[in-house]
């Protein structure tokens, strides 16, 4: 091996170890706690890793490796209880440390990528501690329980269904492991955004609930800010906001959905999302700039998106769009499957977005110009309708505040859909 390769590998193991040593000495410092390993010693594990593997390897034997992880796992031990015995008792740092030692052994195994992402991952996780504990006490047993069965369920039944379509042609188009894996995507997108609320808490600005809202579910962000605003009239441009932003949010939610079944239809769709996008965020800057600040402390309610029903009812619901608009294709041509869109996207953009690309995937399907333009006639009936709860389930002020908005997305949109 050259001696080059082996001083990058060395010189990885000694990055991981600052990495995580730093956070260990600021954490430390923060709490004004004695220090039992700092940037030094971690620099050190991190070394002595790549030098066990390094050892064994020139011996052409794992007992050298083996010895010095035995060794540095007794002096950890024996950390352990001391600092158990002064009832200072806690396994994180000596578990980065065996991390950081690892990490090491795997940059000197070649292995450089994976060592400083796990690096990387245990700093961050090091650093996040009083959010992620804040997220854990903002759980309730409901929380736990319906992401927990929706995680096995779906571990459990994924790879056990068959992965082949089923029906008469051309309407062969049921297949049970694409349909179920479509769930865990649209459930893990939303999830995503669930989990920033809990972290974030919707107390940190009507603003923020709406972005991190948008991607869990922009209907139920326009629903709570729209009765919200009844009571809370003078509210209504931050009400806005926020439901301005998650409406904003929506469409680069379909090109992440798109993206991640059909590369080539989501460049199809970029432009015109992307215009979208600008039109919604440009009409939220002005809103912004009359707000200036959002002192408010309202609160919003989100469902976890993990629940088992839901779930069902959105594979139940993709699996009829699909089959709607297969039919109208069949029966209508293009007409047909615009008109499905539309009357779909009222309801749910998602499932018709999805639906239409795997059409684009099926034998003698539409093509990805037709298919992007079902997608933003969708988007833009879903705006509509949004729209509609606005108008008659808020207040004056606020669809005051909405309706220019409304207005230039939907022009735009019909425009960007007509022009693709």
């Amino acid at each position: 091996m050259e001696q080059t390769s082996i001083f990058f590998r060395f010189g990885a193991a000694l990055f991981i170890g600052i990495l995580i040593g730093l956070q260990r000495e600021y954490a430390f410092n923060k709490l004004d706690k004695n220090l039992s390993a700092g940037v030094r010693t971690f620099a050190l594990m991190g070394l002595t890793g790549s030098a066990a593997a390094f050892s064994s390897d020139m011996l052409k034997s794992p007992w050298p490796f083996v010895s010095i992880i035995v060794i540095f796992g007794a002096l950890l031990s024996v950390n352990y209880f001391i600092e158990a015995w002064r009832g200072e008792a806690g396994m994180t740092t000596e578990i980065s440390a065996v991390l950081t030692v690892l990490a090491g052994a795997l940059a000197y195994w070649n292995h450089v990528t994976l060592a400083v992402a796990l690096g990387v991952m245990t700093a961050v996780l090091l650093s996040v501690k009083i959010e992620l504990h804040s997220f854990a006490r903002h759980l309730t047993r409901a929380d736990v329980l319906s992401t927990l069965k929706f995680a096995v369920i779906t571990a459990i039944i994924l790879p056990t269904l068959p992965n082949k379509n089923y029906g008469p042609e051309p309407f062969n188009l049921f297949n049970p492991y694409s349909i179920w894996l479509l769930v865990v995507l649209i459930s893990g997108i939303s999830f995503v955004g669930y989990v920033l609320i809990k972290i974030a808490g919707p107390s940190k600005g009507i603003g923020l609930t709406g972005f991190l809202g948008g991607l869990a579910s922009s209907t139920a962000v326009t629903l709570n800010f729209a009765q919200r605003s009844r009571s809370n009239p003078e509210l209504g441009k931050s009400f806005a906001l926020a439901i301005l932003i998650a409406w904003t949010v929506m469409f680069p939610r379909i090109f992440i959905i798109v993206f991640a079944l059909s590369s080539g239809l989501a460049r199809q769709l970029l432009l015109p999302l992307s215009i979208l996008v600008f039109v919604g965020a440009a009409y939220c800057l002005y809103l912004f700039r009359v707000l200036r600040t959002d002192k408010s402390n309202e609160q919003v309610s989100f469902s976890n998106p993990f629940e088992l029903g839901p779930a069902i009812k959105f594979g139940v619901l993709f699996s009829i769009i699909l089959l709607i608009s297969k039919a109208a294709q069949f029966y209508l041509g293009n007409t047909g499957i615009y008109i499905a869109s539309m009357v779909s996207g009222i309801a749910d953009v998602d499932a018709i977005s999805l639906s239409v690309t795997k059409l684009t995937q099926q034998v003698g399907g539409i093509n990805f110009t037709i298919a992007a333009r079902a997608i933003i006639f969708a988007s833009i009936a879903n705006t509509f309708s949004k729209g509609g709860i606005v108008m008659i389930g808020g207040s004056k002020s606020l669809r005051r505040a909405v309706l220019p908005g409304f207005i230039l997305i939907s022009i735009f949109g019909i425009l960007t859909a007509l022009f693709i």
